[in-house]
């Protein structure tokens, strides 16, 4: 047989042998499986935040970055309270310097009297007077003497008083040390929370969307609008004079106002960078006025004057803390140096709660 007719034989083996198969009772086949669709990962992005959490997240930015101020103001005080023990500790130095260059000065001329008056001493006054052959040089010798010994009592008293100097310098030096050191653990401390409360702000932001971010902004802006608004709606600019402010308060503004654009950053006094009371310190320093570093200090120190009375260089203080200040530049408004993140702008005098207004040229 062939091998064509042998292929032919085995096909038709193999379809009878099918056949047979099929044809038994009691036997069923499933019917062939479609090929499967390839299966997609399941979508696992969250959908995005509702306004009530991205309200909820403002809030919590507001907590944290308010927080991060009260701890900037105590770091600004800290640093402060440093410098002036750093600057005290220098002037007893330099008198305690002087006061032992003075006190080896006193124990030479001490010494060397001691030593004119024992070479002179050696005899009884009447024996040098019975020696002498001019009775009156005696004279005018032992008058020498009493007023060398009243000098050399002189001495010994100023040496004393000298040694008293020095001890009451070193007991000064050794407290403003005490202090010094106590000043610069407030101002590690103060910074490290600063540092926690900030992270903590910037992680929560990073976790936003681009898209949730803007609208987050958008919350920011309107809550400060409805604060702004709702300030204005109370008339309590009515009765504010639009007059200008006196020419130191017109030069501070100017100084404070050509800051717009340049970064918060706390502990900042410029001129690159600022924080809120830097700002506002270093604007009146410029306008020739001294104020309190912190905002918390400008308004304990400063006068105090009422808002319907304010005029443009003006401090506004915010919070029940005062831990935020801004300067008032007319209009209702005032610039400032917002919060970590931000710029040196200017916002609505009434779109953060006001404690009081302070008037540094009073």
């Amino acid at each position: 047989m062939g091998t064509g007719k042998r292929g032919l034989l085995a096909t038709a083996v193999t379809v009878v042998c099918a056949v047979t198969v099929l044809a038994v009772p009691g036997t069923a086949f499933a019917s062939p499986s479609p090929t499967p669709a390839p299966t997609t990962a399941p979508d696992l992005t969250p959908p995005p935040a509702t306004n009530e959490d991205l309200e909820a997240v403002r809030e919590k930015l507001d907590t944290l970055y308010h927080d991060a101020a009260v701890a900037t103001d105590a770091y600004n005080a800290a640093e402060e309270q440093a410098k002036k023990q750093s600057a005290e500790l220098v002037e007893l130095a330099k008198k305690i310097v002087k006061g032992r260059e003075k006190l080896a000065d006193l124990k030479n001329r001490a010494g060397a009297a001691a030593r004119s008056q024992y070479r002179g001493g050696g005899l009884p006054d009447e024996a040098q007077l019975l020696l002498s052959d001019d009775p009156g040089e005696f004279l005018d010798g032992a008058g020498r003497v009493i007023q060398g010994q009243r000098a050399t009592k002189g001495l010994l008293g100023e040496m004393t008083r000298t040694q008293g100097d020095l001890e009451q310098y070193a007991k000064d030096a050794s407290a403003q040390w005490q202090k010094l050191e106590a000043h610069r653990k407030a101002r590690a401390a103060a910074q490290k929370k600063i540092e926690k409360q900030i992270t903590a702000a910037e992680k929560l932001e990073s976790e936003l969307e681009k898209e949730e971010k803007e609208r987050l902004a958008l919350l920011q802006e309107q809550a400060a609008q409805r604060a702004q608004t709702a300030w204005l709606d109370t008339g309590i600019l009515d009765g504010v004079t639009t007059g200008k402010g006196t020419a130191q308060g017109t030069k501070a503004v100017r100084y404070a106002t050509a800051q717009i654009g340049k970064p918060y950053v706390w502990g900042a006094e410029g001129p690159d960078s600022f924080d809120c009371s830097g700002l506002t310190s270093r604007a009146w320093a410029g306008a020739g006025v001294a104020v309190p570093r912190t905002s918390q200090e400008q308004w304990r120190q400063l006068k105090r004057v009422a808002v319907k009375d304010m005029r443009p260089g003006d401090l506004v203080i915010y919070f029940d803390d005062a831990s935020h200040v801004g300067m008032y530049v007319g209009g209702g408004t005032i610039v400032h140096a917002p919060r970590p993140g931000r710029t040196v702008t200017l916002a609505g005098a009434g779109s953060m709660p006001i404690l009081g207004v302070v008037r540094p040229d009073a």
